[in-house]
């Protein structure tokens, strides 16, 4: 289990938190004892939302800097029924898209003053309820899903109950607050920028077909051949590819076949990177011989022979605002009606493609 994990067992949790190295951290009373005050003076001294007299105040931070005081967020939690922490739930932390949209996620989440814990479900749905079921009994205040699909009911059940949540990269049909990168126009603008460079026969290499990002960024393919008036070639159209080996078994599967296109549409980078290496495999040539264009725009694949055209997605700008906002679903009275956050991507052009 992930060390970023809490364990089952409270008990345990409870006292490994009170104590450290065997000695049991300050408490408030013994800094109100230091300072010849009260612990509720104490208490309001340190959330500073109670006014107290700066002599007061003064005498209370000398103590809590004496005995090295670290406040019982804990205990705190308990209290107002916050902890400010925040569960984000991904499927598979190698997943190379997700390093900057946690990034995202971090930063703006300890501006706010939230922690944030993260749990990796490997597309597990028993392991991901499990992880929501404990997190949820240390009153965790809200939760990032980016595991939606198929087989994933207890994500609208926990929507249903009015916890707050907010699904990032992948989401689930209906109401529910989400940000995502704009799939059908990404994949709309790729297909669209290869029939451009008059190559018409192109290949879409595509993942799992009951992943919501996946049936978007098919329809954004479909959309560019139907305008340019180009009739769907289902021998080159290959669904539930997944990472950068299935890509490769896909295109030698298509090259084998006979079924050599001009062009490739992959709709994740490690797909594309997995199609390259085997055209080249196959003794052809990228971009003579077959143009690539991938969907990601991760940190490597403007270092492959060729660099890889692509379409850029705003990993890291997409985890700000799904934080951001979670933090308002958190901390609003009322809460907000829910809303799809859709972020533009961008093509990279590079020299994939002729």
């Amino acid at each position: 289990m992930s060390k970023n994990i809490i364990t089952n067992d409270f008990t345990n949790d409870f006292t490994n938190y009170i104590t450290k190295g065997g000695k049991t951290l300050v408490t408030i009373k013994e800094v109100a004892k230091r300072a010849g005050v009260s612990a509720s003076t104490v208490s309001r001294a340190l959330s500073g939302k109670i006014p107290v007299n700066e002599e007061t105040k003064k005498k209370v931070m000398e103590a809590v800097e004496e005995l090295n005081y670290q406040p019982n967020i804990l205990a705190q939690g308990l209290k107002d029924g916050k902890s400010k922490t925040l569960g984000l739930i991904i499927p598979n932390i190698r997943d190379l898209v997700f390093p900057a949209a946690i990034r995202g996620i971090e930063d703006t989440a300890n501006k706010y003053g939230y922690t944030v814990v993260l749990c990796n479900t490997d597309e597990d749905v028993e392991r991901e309820q499990f992880y929501i079921d404990s997190l949820r009994r240390r009153l965790i205040d809200g939760f990032i899903f980016s595991t939606a699909r198929p087989g994933h009911e207890h994500l609208l059940k926990l929507k249903n109950e009015g916890f707050p949540m907010v699904f990032l990269i992948r989401r689930i049909s209906g109401n529910v607050d989400a940000v995502t990168a704009d799939n059908i126009n990404g994949a709309y603008e790729a297909t669209k920028y290869l029939l451009s460079r008059g190559l018409k026969n192109i290949a879409l290499i595509t993942g799992s077909s009951d992943i919501l990002l996946y049936q978007e960024r098919f329809e954004g393919y479909k959309k560019a051949l139907k305008e340019a008036n180009i009739p769907l070639n289902h021998d080159i159209i290959l669904h539930d590819v997944y990472g950068w080996e299935d890509g490769y078994k896909s295109m030698m599967t298509l090259l084998g076949k006979g079924l050599k296109p001009d062009a490739v549409f992959a709709t994740s980078d490690p797909k594309a990177i997995g199609v390259i290496r085997a055209i080249k495999d196959y003794g052809l040539s990228v971009p003579e011989d077959i143009s690539v264009i991938g969907f990601d725009d991760l940190d490597m694949v403007a270092l492959l022979d060729p660099p890889l055209t692509t379409v850029s997605q705003p990993f890291y700008e997409m985890g700000v605002a799904a934080c951001k906002r979670l933090i308002k679903l958190i901390e609003a009275k009322n809460k907000p009606n829910p809303i799809i956050k859709t972020l533009p991507c961008k093509l990279k052009i590079r020299s994939s493609v002729r």
